[in-house]
């Protein structure tokens, strides 16, 4: 997919999430094929008061490109400000989340609360465009509420303000992450703007990858809450739409293998910090291993390297003894 002077590997990406998405998974994520990432969402105030854990979420290293800076906020001038002082740093884009569903987001006015005053992220994205000079994506979710579903008058106004793309995730503000994305109005967008669009929502597997491309006519789709614990998602993804085959499932071995890469990059960021933050990364790792899941919440309590591996080998033992 291009998008101003932007050309990705593959239409295969990596959705930001806090959390989960930061330097540690992403880098591995890449070395399964993301073709395009995100950093975690950031605060356009926190940047503008210096804070320092704001400042680190934008650190990437050199696998990672392309790679954008993701920024959230409501006030035109202080956005666009800040989306030129990040344009300074290693990033190749910046992004804007306008579909955020968080309350605490929500409550600032920020995030998919924007989505219910169009003219305001109109002037948001026109701001920053003509702040900047990479190109600038959004992401937006298809409306606040079931009651008004505005995705098309939005992505309208976000293509004519001079966003080089957008991302559309196909539920709303309301439904937050339940019931069903809502293919159809991915579909309409496309039908209606002339800038990529990038599908999200309900892309769990390399099949649901391809039916979302075709039956939408997206440009790419964007996998969130299913790379989890699964980054191979992206390599049997774009292995699937290029050649029609699905690759096998990783071994246990194989997940052990990627765990400890994980764990051993948190601990090298964040120090023993970092082992922490892993517990429900394992969780979500071992999801679907036979048996595994009364192992979970001993996982939920490590507390340094050689715990992850002495769990990951009590699995291993269970598994061989079945």
């Amino acid at each position: 997919m291009k998008f101003g002077n932007i050309t990705t590997q593959n239409n295969v990406f990596l959705a930001p999430m806090a959390g989960i998405t930061d330097i540690s998974f992403r880098k591995i994520c890449k070395q399964f094929g993301c073709g395009l990432m995100y950093t975690e969402m950031v605060s356009a105030k926190g940047l503008f008061y210096n804070n320092d854990k704001t400042s680190d979420l934008l650190k990437v290293e050199d696998i990672e490109h392309p790679i954008g800076a993701q920024l959230f906020g409501s006030d035109p001038k202080l956005v666009s400000e800040m989306a030129k002082r990040v344009e300074q740093m290693d990033v190749d884009f910046i992004d804007i989340n306008m579909g955020c569903p968080a309350l605490k987001i929500i409550k600032n006015g920020e995030g998919s609360a924007l989505l219910k005053n169009p003219e305001l992220i109109g002037e948001i994205v026109y701001a920053i465009v003509k702040s900047i000079k990479k190109p600038l994506t959004i992401k937006i979710r298809k409306g606040f509420s079931e009651e008004d579903i505005n995705a098309v008058k939005v992505s309208k106004i976000i293509e004519q303000a001079g966003a080089s793309a957008i991302t559309l995730h196909g539920r709303s503000r309301e439904q937050f992450y339940s019931g069903n994305a809502d293919w159809n109005i991915i579909k309409e967008v496309k039908q209606n703007i002339n800038i990529p669009l990038i599908g999200n929502g309900d892309v769990k597997t390399a099949i649901d990858a391809k039916r979302m491309l075709e039956y939408t006519g997206c440009d790419a789709v964007m996998i969130g809450r299913a790379a989890q614990g699964n980054p191979w998602i992206f390599e049997q993804t774009v292995h699937y739409l290029k050649t029609g085959e699905l690759l096998c499932e990783p071994t246990f071995d194989e997940k052990v293998k990627v765990i400890l890469e994980h764990a051993n990059n948190l601990l090298n960021y964040q120090g023993e910090i970092g082992i922490i933050q892993m517990r429900n990364h394992l969780v979500s790792y071992i999801k679907g291993v036979y048996g595994a899941s009364s192992f979970r919440k001993e996982l939920t309590s490590v507390k340094t390297i050689d715990d992850i591996k002495y769990k990951m080998e009590q699995i291993q033992n269970y598994l061989n003894n079945l």
